[in-house]
């Protein structure tokens, strides 16, 4: 009969470092760290602020110097001592984390682990360009998505097919290949009177942020010396005005029209 499989003693706490800040981590994850044995951190992404959350003793390793095996071993073994290990991603570890291969081998050596949410780079973007992704009869959807590079998209999601919506849109991992990006997104439902912002390490103290449009982003971005760590926001959300001549108008929202009846308000509307 095979035999149970042991449960190892220690626990790993997966977390979002958040976008940049180092106080836009969870309150959550910021006890996760403080009380972490090992900490094992995405060196190239988050801020390294972060681990002065650390207590003095914590063992802290640098993932962009290891590979998947090489941070497993180390997860394990800290595992195997009874130890707490926290593995720092970038933003939230649901988008681009590469969470889902570590989970897989975790829950196969029974290591207990769990995951704690952060704040995405494509909302620290939104909070540093002072926009709204959805806005009424601008657009109600967010696609978030990278241009394909060293690792392919499946075709069916590639760049120039998901321009086709036209809505608002956050670009992961493709400040390097802005001419390929530019030439996607005019391919679809965008022209070059649309609006892109670039946000350069969006809330971190170096923040940069490149406002232009699209018919000259690959030139203004190539200028501004952008070639990563950087989001690519797109749409006309970016400049669209309740009330401007010059610009696409939205509409007002429904939930604060005093005109809308909803469950908590009754509107002039009488319905």
């Amino acid at each position: 009969m095979e035999q149970k499989r042991q449960e190892t003693k220690g626990m790993v706490h997966i977390v979002g470092a958040g976008s940049g800040a180092a106080d836009l981590i969870t309150v959550r994850g910021m006890h996760f760290l403080e009380q972490a044995d090992v900490v094992i951190y995405a060196g190239s992404l988050v801020n390294p602020a972060l681990l002065d959350y650390c207590k003095a003793e914590c063992r802290i390793f640098n993932s962009a110097e290891m590979t998947l095996e090489e941070v497993l071993a180390c997860i394990e073994e800290a595992c195997a001592n009874g130890e707490t290990v926290v593995r720092l991603h970038t933003g939230d570890p649901s988008l681009y984390g590469a969470i889902q291969e570590q989970m897989d081998v975790l829950k196969q050596k029974g290591i207990s682990f769990d995951i704690t949410p952060g704040v995405s780079s494509f909302s620290g973007a939104a909070a540093a360009v002072q926009r709204e992704f959805t806005l009424p009869g601008i657009s109600q959807s967010l696609i978030l998505t990278r241009m394909e590079g060293r690792t392919p998209v499946p075709e069916r999601e590639s760049l120039k097919k998901m321009a086709e919506h036209g809505c608002s849109m956050a670009l992961f991992l493709s400040a390097g290949m802005t001419e390929a990006v530019q030439e996607a997104l005019l391919a679809g439902a965008y022209t070059e009177d649309t609006p892109v912002a670039v946000v350069y390490k969006a809330t971190w103290p170096e923040q940069k942020i490149l406002r232009c449009h699209l018919g000259n982003f690959a030139e203004e971005v190539k200028k501004a010396g952008i070639t990563k760590t950087a989001q690519i926001l797109v749409g006309d959300f970016l400049e669209a005005a309740q009330t401007d001549a010059a610009h696409t108008t939205y509409e007002r929202s429904k939930l604060y029209d005093p005109g809308f009846t909803t469950e908590f308000r009754q509107g002039t509307d009488q319905q």
